[in-house]
């Protein structure tokens, strides 16, 4: 029940929207992340190509780096929520089930203890909306130095005590202080999507999936164990035909453990 999907901008620019969508049918995709969009008249071409090709779009990466959620600045976080609130009703358009959501970013002007309590206001702002639309705010952990472990990403998304607050586990940026297997076996059911990244420890850098250090078979195993069941979206450059293949193909050998 595991699917593979792309970034949509992954998929080649000098395509139409449908021919894009065709294109990553051919190749062996599932579905796409795409941005949030206000552009009715492109929210219904990318819908209708969906629908016609059979490859969803199963989540929106709405981002909370810009506005953060956790900012002191109300203003800004208060329009943190708006373009929030926009994603979750774009995503329903589009057929999306889930919003991925940086939450805040600690920095040297907000604390973490501060972080944490307004993102947390903020988020509970927000679930009447997701509830309404059906649509999952997804908690992603970045490099934002927030939720650096994985028992206080578990305990994040339990105080919300909602089924609409959620995670959106990436295999690749937990590399640099911990073990994705180890996050995904406490994160468990939490875990709603998952993005695929690997990373080499020695330089400190991203690469291609299989390349790195990620353990995959065991990260695949801890999957199967805590019953994920969903996209696993790459997460990484775009590229010619002969490189989407080869990734697909990548996914494929992931997937098999």
């Amino acid at each position: 029940m595991l699917k593979k999907a792309f970034l949509y901008w992954m998929l080649p620019e000098s395509l139409s929207i449908e021919d894009r969508f065709k294109y990553a049918r051919d190749i062996g995709i599932e579905g796409v992340e795409a941005r949030p969009i206000s552009d009715a008249a492109e929210i219904k071409a990318m819908r209708a190509a969906s629908e016609k090709t059979g490859v969803a779009i199963h989540s929106l990466m709405a981002g909370g780096w810009g506005k953060p959620l956790s900012s002191a600045d109300a203003s800004a976080a208060e329009q943190g929520v708006k373009e929030i609130t926009a994603a979750l009703q774009c995503a329903k358009e589009l057929g999306a089930d889930g919003v991925l959501l940086v939450p805040a970013v600690v920095n040297a002007e907000t604390r973490y203890v501060d972080a944490y309590k307004r993102s947390q206001e903020r988020v509970k702002m927000l679930i009447p909306t997701a509830e309404k639309l059906g649509v999952r705010i997804l908690i992603e952990n970045v490099w934002n130095n927030f939720l650096l472990s994985p028992l206080e990403f578990a305990r994040y998304i339990d105080e919300f005590k909602s089924p609409w607050v959620q995670a959106y586990f990436d295999v690749g940026n937990v590399v640099v202080y911990g073990w994705p297997e180890d996050w995904i076996r406490t994160l468990g059911h939490r875990i709603k999507k998952v993005h695929l990244k690997d990373f080499k420890k020695a330089p400190r850098q991203f690469c291609n999936l299989l390349d790195g250090d990620v353990n995959w078979p065991e990260v695949r195993k801890a999957l199967g164990e805590v019953g994920y069941e969903g996209y696993l979206t790459a997460e990484l450059d775009g590229g010619d035909e002969a490189y989407l293949k080869d990734l697909t193909k990548r996914i494929d050998k992931i997937i098999a453990g």
